[in-house]
Formats: structure tokens, sequence, C-alpha cells
């Protein structure tokens, strides 16, 4: 009888001490979702525990829902929410989430150097480091006095309309350049530029990698893509050169993509979330995304620039492009029908 007694407590002592050994683990934990490809985002996680100690819990968007079905996922978690911060390799659909009532306001320290228009005036999200939209041109299929000089020499007759490549603009940052058109030419201008070029009969492909591969294999003369992706093929020696567009005196400057960092209203370990914002804002951080190549901009200062050289940038908000970003696609999608 006495022996059962002690069992029974031995039992309910290692029983105790488990919960607590579980509620530790809990408590040094941080729950994110991210869009950002997992083969740059699991480098800054593991960056993030070494530093801090805190445990990285990560949910990544699939090939097969893109971004759009993490978006989903945060709003239908609301009022359980599952994870504590979302990491966005855009800002859109960021700031959806906020108008959605899914943040939570959050001012790090970190992003007192950022500029005003890279941040939520009321916390609930911050933009740091990106990418930027370019022309990527095959070297040995054009000659330089050649190379195409903006967005709209996508509609020169001077290039055969098969040799361009563009990724299909309803999806990632190919639309949200093309809700930055929207927002800065206005809806009819826009609609037209866009339905010139489908009629033109610009090569249209399913992704901003896709086109990179094109013009690598010489089956485009250029493209439009984004930064992290030309870079892979200029850093493995192609035959390849980045044209930043628009840059000329009369030109408006080429978009850039910056990544979002938001904390969600209602989750657990709060600290760790603020520790983690905090880690992804920091000039170091900043510094190690440079490194592993999955940004190529920093936002740390109101002048842009690229490996030393200046870049004019498209005059519009991310307010602004987000306000256009629906009506756009739906636009798009009419004209871009597949």
């Amino acid at each position: 009888m006495r022996r059962n007694y002690i069992f029974r407590i031995f039992i309910l002592f290692l029983m105790v001490n488990l919960l607590l050994v579980s509620c530790k683990r809990n408590e040094n934990t941080v729950i994110v979702y991210t869009s950002v490809d997992r083969n740059y985002s699991e480098q800054v996680f593991n960056d993030f525990e070494e530093k801090t100690g805190i445990k990285v819990l990560p949910a990544y968007d699939s090939e097969a829902s893109k971004t759009t079905g993490m978006i989903n996922k945060l709003i239908e978690e609301k009022e359980n929410p599952v994870a504590s911060v979302f990491w966005n390799g855009e800002f859109a659909q960021t700031i959806l989430l906020k108008e959605k009532g899914v943040l939570t306001s959050y001012k790090s320290e970190e992003a007192n150097i950022i500029p005003s228009n890279y941040k939520d005036e009321e916390g609930y999200w911050t933009a740091f480091g990106g990418r930027a939209r370019c022309i990527l041109v095959n070297t040995d299929l054009l000659e330089y006095d050649d190379y195409p000089k903006r967005f709209a020499d996508v509609l020169d007759k001077k290039y055969e309309a098969s040799k361009i490549g563009i990724a299909y603009p309803i999806f990632g940052t190919t639309a949200t350049h093309a809700a930055a058109i929207f927002s800065d030419l206005g809806t009819e201008n826009a609609t037209n530029f866009y339905k010139d070029l489908y009629n033109r009969k610009v090569r249209v492909v399913d992704g901003n990698a896709t086109v990179r591969d094109l013009v690598v294999d010489g089956q485009l003369n250029f493209g439009l893509t984004d930064t992290d992706d030309a870079l892979v093929a200029i850093n493995k020696g192609k035959s390849v050169k980045i044209i930043w567009p628009d840059q000329g005196q009369d030109d408006k400057g080429t978009l850039v993509v910056p990544n979002t960092v938001s904390i969600i209203k209602g989750s657990a370990n709060n600290k760790n979330a603020q520790a983690f914002v905090d880690y992804l804002l920091s000039e170091e951080t900043e510094n190690f995304l440079f490194e592993i190549g999955w940004i190529q901009v920093s936002l740390r200062s109101s002048e842009i620039e690229i490996n030393g050289e200046k870049i004019k940038t498209l005059d519009v908000t991310l307010e602004d492009v987000y306000k256009e970003i629906e009506e756009t696609k739906k636009i798009l999608g009419e004209v871009f029908i597949r």
C-alpha cells in the first residue's frame, strides 16, 4: 500500500516536471509564418536561434498556395492565432492583414532609422531591405547600344516580341509592379499599356525565375525580373547584364519591393515575437540578408543604392500600391486570359 502511494507520488512528480519543462520550452519559442523562400529564411531562423536561444517554429508557404494561402490562413486564425510573427517577402498583403485586424502594433527601436514611407505610422508593420525590379539582358544576343532602357521598351517594335519575357502579372512581384504602374499612370492608361503588351504577344511565363532562365538560355533577348533572381545568373557567370529601367532624367524610376514584418494580434510569447522583429530589423541582420543573397536594397536611407549605384525609384507609396492591387489583378486577369 505504501509502495503504491510512493509510486503515485513519484509519477505525479514526473508529470509536474514534464509540464514545467514543456511550459519552459513553449516560453522559449516563437512561431513565424513566412513567405520568404526557405533556403533564405531558414538561415535567418538558425542565426536568430544561435544569437538569442529562442527556438523558431516556422511555417512556410507552399508552392501550391503561394503567399495568398498563408494570408488566408492568418485571417482564418484571427480569433485563435497560431503564429506570433509574419515575415513577408513583399508588402501589399501585409497591409491587407492590417485592414483585416490581424496585426497588432509594435514600434521597434531598430526601425527608427527607416524612413517613414516604409513603415506604418501606427506601427502595425515595418518594411525593410528588399528587391528591385530590373531588366535582364542576354549580352550574346543584344549589342550594348540596343539594350532596353525602360519598362515600356517591351512595346518597342525594334525588339521581336517573342524574344521578350515577363512573368504572369497576376501573382508575386510582377502583380505588385503592375499595381504600382496602375497607381502611377491611372487605370485607363495602364490597362491600355498591358493590352498592347498582350496583343503584341510578348512571352508571358509562370515566374521571374523562369524569365531569368529563358534569358540565360538565349530563348529571350531580355526579360523583366527581380534582382534576387537576376543575380543568381550573374553570380554563375552567365552572359547576362542587369539594367535598371526608367533611370533617365525624365523617367520615373523602377519599383523597390521590400520585405515587411509584423506581429500577430493576440498571439503567444509576445516578448519573443518582439525580439524576432528587433533582430530582423537590425543592421547586422540586414548585412546578413545581403550576404546570403535575399536582399539587394537597403531601406535605411532615403536614397536607394544598389552596389553603390543610386537608383531612381517609382514615386508611389506602399499604401497606394496596396489600394490598386486587387483591381489591377481583376483587370489583368481579364486581359491575360489563359
